[in-house]
């Protein structure tokens, strides 16, 4: 699955858009190098997200094509 549907799947941001925008302006760090939005996400990755002041880094358990509200936060895991 891309990089950008990844991130609208999961809830992480909102819209597929705004994650290829991210991804455009090097916001997006995939196991430590910037990544495009065509990056095909994989189990296991690393996945740090900058959008302003606010930093996300998750670990990629699972890869769904569809998520509903309730399983989207069970397709990641917080890492610190």
């Amino acid at each position: 699955m891309r990089l950008d549907k990844y991130l609208k799947v999961s809830r992480i941001i909102k819209r597929r858009t705004v994650a290829n925008e991210a991804c455009d302006a090097g916001r997006v760090v995939v196991n430590g190098k910037p990544a495009r939005a065509s990056y095909d996400v994989k189990v296991g990755d690393i996945i740090e997200v900058t959008l302003g002041a606010r930093s996300i880094k998750i670990r990629v358990l699972e890869v769904r094509e569809y998520a509903t509200k309730e399983s989207a936060d069970r397709l990641f895991e917080a890492v610190n």
